[in-house]
């Protein structure tokens, strides 16, 4: 799935964003501020209200909390997204430009759902975009952070070392970037033995992949780690250790969804994206406990533990 505003010629309700110190002025001009205050309306931060009128909802009244409160939870208010009717919502308050775009984002960051496995037929309120001149800006923040969950979400049957190296090139192919992959033995042939050693015991063959974009700007090298599955090796896990260990290439799901952001946005940034791919698993040839490694710098490095790949 992917973000989207909705358009701004549509009729839409409004969704009144409201500061505690401000709670007072604000109902001062609201024919429901009887409605607010018999039900102990106080504006923290992601308390929310549906207004009725005639024909149903009529507006929703949600608290922006305050700074301490935001502080420990940046996007409090998306919380009220899921309890809004179906239909268009616009942004109403004081917020400035900046706190409407984060409060945008917000909002669409609570829309996420991982849906490749089972289709959701949930329906979204949608949001016009407070500021439309930001809309792109905010929707690359959106996506980027869409594909990051999906990276991390997707099991390492459907996303090894294979599958990424497929999306990395994918990903260079629609922002015009340059990719290439070193992998199994040419590892070892271009000095790059740790990598190899890491994922030479899986089926498939460990890699590192190189993404490069833009031609102008400072110099911004991301480097993620992508173990796809990690068993422990021969230091094996316990099966609740195991259990999340698709979530182990979270690094490299990271600094992906941030490369795309900063392509989509064509920031002004000469990029290079390292993600060495991997699966650490268990055969004949796996790394041992005390074996000895000898890193592309030269040093000799002791395996105390084949679970301290990273």
């Amino acid at each position: 799935m992917r973000p989207a505003f909705a358009a701004q010629d549509a009729a839409s309700r409004p969704l009144y964003i409201v500061r505690p110190d401000e709670l007072a002025q604000f109902l001062s001009h609201q024919s429901a501020a009887r409605f607010l205050q018999d039900s102990g309306f106080r504006a923290a931060l992601g308390e929310m209200r549906l207004i009725p009128g005639p024909d149903g909802v009529a507006c929703a009244v949600v608290g922006y909390g305050t700074s301490d409160a935001r502080a420990r939870q940046r996007f409090g208010i998306a919380k009220a997204v899921a309890s809004l009717p179906a239909g268009v919502w616009h942004l109403e308050g004081t917020l400035s430009p900046t706190e409407m775009d984060e409060a945008a984002l917000g909002w669409l960051l609570a829309c996420y759902r991982f849906d490749r496995y089972r289709p959701s037929s949930h329906s979204f309120a949608q949001l016009k975009a407070p500021v439309p001149a930001r809309a792109a800006q905010i929707l690359a923040m959106a996506e980027a952070e869409f594909l990051t969950r999906d990276l991390i979400n997707t099991p390492a049957a459907d996303m090894g070392p294979d599958e990424l190296e497929v999306m990395v090139f994918a990903l260079a192919a629609r922002f015009g970037a340059k990719a290439s992959v070193i992998k199994g033995e040419d590892l070892r042939r271009q000095n790059l033995p740790m990598i190899h050693a890491v994922g030479r015991a899986a089926a498939a063959a460990p890699r590192l992949l190189d993404m490069s974009w833009g031609h102008s700007g400072p110099h911004l090298t991301l480097v993620g780690k992508g173990v796809c599955f990690d068993t422990g090796g021969l230091d094996i896990k316990p099966a609740s250790g195991m259990l999340l260990m698709k979530k182990d290439m979270g690094g490299a799901a990271t600094i992906l969804g941030l490369a795309q952001m900063i392509m989509q946005m064509n920031l002004p940034i000469r990029l290079r994206v390292l993600i060495p791919a991997v699966e650490n698993a268990i055969s004949g040839n796996a790394m041992r406990p005390k074996d000895i490694l000898t890193s592309r710098k030269g040093l000799t490095v002791e395996v105390n533990n084949t679970d301290a790949e990273g």
